[in-house]
């Protein structure tokens, strides 16, 4: 520890993301990864792109990913914020509306990021229980809080809440401000997006890592009235006024706008996620409903940490959080269909001993 951390450095506990293996060849189902390769337009893109263009600085707010989200939404593009991944857009959301004066709220169990923004910023906060089911319970969070903050579907759960529900709390609580985390929307869930034009206390915050395919690339956007997003780039150009890099603005266009092959690829996750749920649960391994790339499990009789281990050794990793309430359960991307069925096989004989 260095005499020259700071006291807020010296107290920080950082996310820990999941494994990246370099030692052996493992089926990667630990990091909700998209198991296909992006659109061809991006490679094609790409492989065009002239690399004279890389001297420039990119565009500094990220233009033609604005342009082709709010043709894809149907919403003007001052509603659109682009940015490196929905892990900086989160943080800069968390700077730009809460502060040591406010207070936020997220369930207990969901990304563990959100805790590491407000011990980062020093934002007081409350972690809420959810329901036994896993289900956010919204009943139980306080009127004195200026923001409330949840993935949807959840993660590692794969709970969803619906825009109904979401509208009335927006109804409800004028004065507070949602921040909904989409990454995980576009595998069965319905977006809120278009609830944004009717109430400016609502951000939509998503990633092009998951449905998109472009984890390597960094690619988030925030969607929210015109004063939200003036305020994230009010931040952002606090902080770095080029976070895009060029050719991830080229690539997050021809992924944005190339909708068949997005519809293809994420029907192809839904469909083998139904099929895993369904094998598994005929094993008799408890599994919760998913709108998730992930599935979300508990093998009987196995503890988490020795279910995670068992199955690292056969070459496939997951996923395996130290919190009480979830120690014995895995979350587990859907790779391909063959990725599943070497997973149901691998799991069925664990169970067998």
């Amino acid at each position: 520890m260095s005499r020259f951390w700071s006291k807020n450095t010296k107290n920080l506990t950082p996310y820990v993301p999941g494994e990246q293996p370099k030692d052996r060849k493992f089926i990667k189902l630990n990091t909700n990864e998209n198991p296909y390769p992006p659109s061809p337009r991006v490679k094609e893109r790409i492989q065009n792109f002239k690399l004279d263009d890389l001297r420039l600085y990119p565009n500094i707010e990220g233009a033609i990913i604005k342009q082709a989200v709010a043709k894809h939404y149907d919403i003007p593009e001052r509603q659109v914020f682009a940015g490196n991944g929905s892990d900086e857009v989160l943080a800069l959301a968390f700077k730009t509306f809460f502060d040591n004066t406010t207070k936020v709220g997220f369930p207990d169990v969901t990304y563990s990021f959100y805790p590491v923004y407000c011990a980062l910023y020093e934002i007081p906060f409350v972690k809420v229980p959810v329901k036994e089911n896993f289900s956010i319970d919204f009943t139980h969070y306080g009127k004195d809080l200026k923001g409330i903050i949840f993935a949807n579907p959840n993660a590692p759960t794969g709970s969803y809440v619906s825009p109904d529900v979401i509208e009335e709390l927006l109804k409800e609580r004028p004065d507070t401000l949602f921040i909904v985390d989409e990454a995980y929307i576009d595998f069965g869930g319905e977006s809120c997006v278009p609830l944004i034009s009717m109430y400016d206390n609502l951000l939509v915050v998503h990633t092009l890592s998951k449905s998109r395919a472009l984890a390597g690339l960094r690619i988030g956007l925030a969607m929210g009235c015109k004063e939200l997003i003036e305020g994230l780039v009010r931040v952002k150009d606090s902080f770095n006024s080029y976070p895009l890099d060029t050719l991830a603005q080229v690539a997050a266009e021809a992924a944005i706008l190339d909708t068949q092959y997005f519809n293809d690829t994420r029907q192809k996750i839904i469909e083998t996620r139904e099929w895993t749920q369904r094998k598994l649960r005929e094993l008799g391994v408890k599994v919760q409903d998913s709108m998730a790339n992930f599935l979300f499990v508990s093998i009987p009789g196995i503890s988490g940490p020795e279910a995670l281990l068992k199955l690292r050794e056969q070459g496939i990793l997951v996923r395996n959080f130290s919190m009480p309430k979830i120690s014995d359960w895995l979350r587990i991307t859907i790779g391909t269909k063959e990725d599943m069925e070497f997973l149901v096989q691998t799991i069925k004989k664990i169970m067998a001993g």
